[in-house]
This record gives C-alpha cells, sequence and structure tokens, in this order.
C-alpha cells in the first residue's frame, strides 16, 4: 500500500502492519508481531524524515512467505534514492536524540539491505524476520 510520507502516514503504516500480522497468526505481543512492527516502524519514519519528496507517497509491502522456517518481510519503498542509509548499522551515542533505527532494525532482522526502486525513482529497504 502507499501512504502520504507524513507522521500519520508512517503510524497508519504500522496499525496496518500489526493488523496484517494479527490476521496471519502472529498476533500483538508476540515476538514476531512486536519485532516485524518494530522494524515496519522504523523503515516508515525513516521513509517520512529522510526520504520525503513533497506529492510522492511512500510504500510499504509486508510478504509472508516460505513454510520452514516462515519469513516475514517488510519493504518500504519511498523517492529519495540520492539519501542511502549507511550499509552497516551502528549504535548512535548514548546522548544523541536520534540514529538508533537501522541498528533497531539490524538487530531484530534476519536479513536487510537497500536497493535501488526499479519500478520509480528512489529506493527500498528490506526486512525479513525469520520465525
Amino acid at each position: 500500500m502507499s501512504f502520504t510520507a507524513t507522521d500519520r502516514g508512517a503510524r497508519l503504516a504500522r496499525r496496518l502492519v500489526t493488523r496484517r500480522l494479527d490476521a496471519w497468526g502472529y498476533p500483538r505481543g508476540t515476538e514476531a508481531s512486536d519485532a516485524v512492527t518494530l522494524i515496519a516502524a522504523e523503515l516508515t519514519a525513516n521513509a517520512v524524515r529522510h526520504g520525503h519528496v513533497p506529492g510522492r507517497e511512500f510504500r510499504l509491502v509486508l510478504g509472508l512467505c516460505g513454510p520452514d522456517p516462515v519469513t516475514l518481510r517488510v519493504e518500504v519503498s519511498d523517492a529519495r534514492g540520492d539519501r542511502l542509509p549507511p550499509e552497516q548499522a551502528s549504535v548512535a551515542a548514548p546522548d544523541a536524540e536520534s540514529g538508533r533505527g537501522l541498528w533497531l532494525v539490524a538487530s531484530l532482522a534476519a536479513r536487510w539491505a537497500v536497493v535501488p526502486r526499479t519500478d520509480a525513482p528512489g529506493k527500498t529497504v528490506w526486512a525479513e524476520v525469520d520465525v
């Protein structure tokens, strides 16, 4: 789904993820739901904060694949291909007010990466959680 590149859009995307995971059998409060929801929250917040282009939306794709192990995949695409996150997530200074999002994503995900969008200008950040 596509969302406005605003705080409200990021909030709606996070809620959609939680509801979809519940429908797939991963209710709120389970380790899988909490991890994937937090990853989606961080990636959508980054799309709003760092990937915003006036008049352009960000896109969220949530996928479920594989019987053993099941992999939950989150993809967030934005319109800014020129503002790439670092390839390696690092821990922010203890007194920093931001900079922990990708570290959280890297800590919770089995795999994550950034790739150029193929269908539009910008980039896609994806993360996978094995459950």
